[in-house]
């Protein structure tokens, strides 16, 4: 299992804009073959800043992922709202224990 998570950092007032796209097209991402969920997180002292953390099978679908036209035409939409470039980490899990609330 792959987990990613992406740093986006949007331009002062491109927040809404981020946010709509996303919301249109979380599901497609969230069931795109290979991966078992997404999950947007929201820096708590800078509201332009989100990381994205998605679960993916394997490095494959992730890369298949990278390479379908639903991500070019989502990055194609949101990059030119960057402040600053996007940072990407592929990791894999190292120790797991979350107590949910």
């Amino acid at each position: 299992m792959i987990t990613r998570i992406v740093k986006l950092h949007f331009q002062e007032g491109q927040r809404d804009l981020f946010l709509s796209i996303f919301n249109e097209t979380k599901m497609k991402v969230a069931t795109f073959e290979g991966c078992h969920g997404i999950r947007l997180l929201n820096d708590i002292k800078n509201p332009d800043v989100f990381f994205t953390y998605s679960l993916w099978k394997n490095e494959s679908c992730l890369e298949n992922y990278r390479k379908s036209p639903l991500f070019k035409t989502i990055w194609a939409s949101i990059k030119p709202s960057f402040e600053e470039a996007a940072e990407a980490w592929s990791t894999e899990v190292f120790f797991d224990y979350l107590n949910e609330v």
